[in-house]
């Protein structure tokens, strides 16, 4: 049985955007209570992320964006960067190695030390986009691992899935039109951030689900939509945007998914890896707010990724 490694860092608890805010330290707390009750420690190898750099990060932000999160990185207090995202002291810190999670995985997962990998990290990527940070994230952590794939390790053709309930418009901002790189992405529509259904190109297959889709729904997208584009791209790699937030218990949106779907959804992935990518899968945690929900579907896809 393959390997997976969990890779994250105290420094991503410590981030905190205020006490009534979704995006919260006991996520990450919840998910390890999970993997203890269920015994996953057991199977899973662990690994402390280290920070991501400045050059990771600009191959797919803006040098500006770089340095402007740098800049408004607070001493003290709260910077608020938009109506959702806020820094305190600790946020710069925790995202550097939220990234850097990600692209350390990478590097282990093609070194061949470990088979795939999930980054429990914090805060999220997916929305942040070339030169904005926006919806609790800072950096685009699986965008940032993907292009470490590309541009640190050669590889060609790379894949990003992203089932989250809301739309990866920062993932799309970065992939749309460039060489090399396909997104697949699945969410509620409409709903923040109010993208992904207008004219794309042809690496981007989004496939908007209607609120109160259940997971019948997602399973027959992955069969007819996904797959078939995986097939005719042949990437050498997997890449997963995993959001947990469209669990039927969370109230952050009105999908009706649930654990054996997110661990359906991710054996299909990681058959596919086994057969066309050396069976290399980097995936990265995103949304997911109802705290026993996110722990149980976190269990569910690290059991995908394990396999039988």
């Amino acid at each position: 049985m393959p390997t997976v490694g969990f890779f994250t860092s105290p420094a991503c608890g410590l981030h905190e955007m205020g006490e009534e805010h979704p995006e919260c330290p006991a996520r990450l707390d919840a998910i390890q209570d999970q993997l203890l009750s269920s015994g996953m420690e057991y199977v899973l190898r662990f690994f402390d992320a280290p920070k991501a750099t400045r050059e990771q990060l600009e191959r797919v932000h803006t040098p500006e964006h770089v340095e402007s999160i740098f800049a408004r990185a607070p001493s003290e207090g709260v910077e608020v960067l938009d109506e959702d995202t806020r820094m305190n002291p600790h946020t710069l810190d925790a995202a550097l190695h939220a990234a850097g999670a990600a692209v350390e995985a990478v590097d282990k997962v093609i070194a061949g030390e470990i088979g795939s990998a999930f980054c429990s990290v914090r805060p999220p990527g997916h929305h942040a986009e070339r030169d904005k940070a926006m919806g609790f994230c800072l950096f685009n952590n699986i965008a940032i691992a993907a292009a470490h794939a590309r541009e640190q390790h050669g590889l060609e053709r790379v894949a990003i899935l992203d089932f989250d309930v809301h739309h990866g418009n920062g993932t799309e901002d970065f992939v749309a039109g460039r060489e090399g790189y396909l997104l697949c992405s699945s969410f509620q529509s409409p709903y923040y951030p109010f993208s992904g259904t207008g004219e794309l190109p042809d690496n981007v297959i989004n496939t908007p689900l209607e609120a109160g889709a259940e997971g019948v729904a997602l399973r027959e997208l992955v069969e007819n939509q996904w797959l078939p584009a995986l097939r005719d791209f042949q990437p050498q790699m997997l890449f997963i945007s995993a959001g947990f937030d469209g669990h039927i218990e969370d109230a952050m949106a009105q999908l009706r998914f649930r654990e054996e779907d997110y661990q359906w959804v991710t054996e299909k992935l990681r058959d596919f890896a086994d057969k066309h990518c050396d069976g290399r899968i980097v995936s990265a945690l995103e949304g997911g707010y109802a705290l026993s929900a996110l722990g149980r579907s976190v269990v569910a896809h690290l059991k995908g990724l394990l396999g039988n």
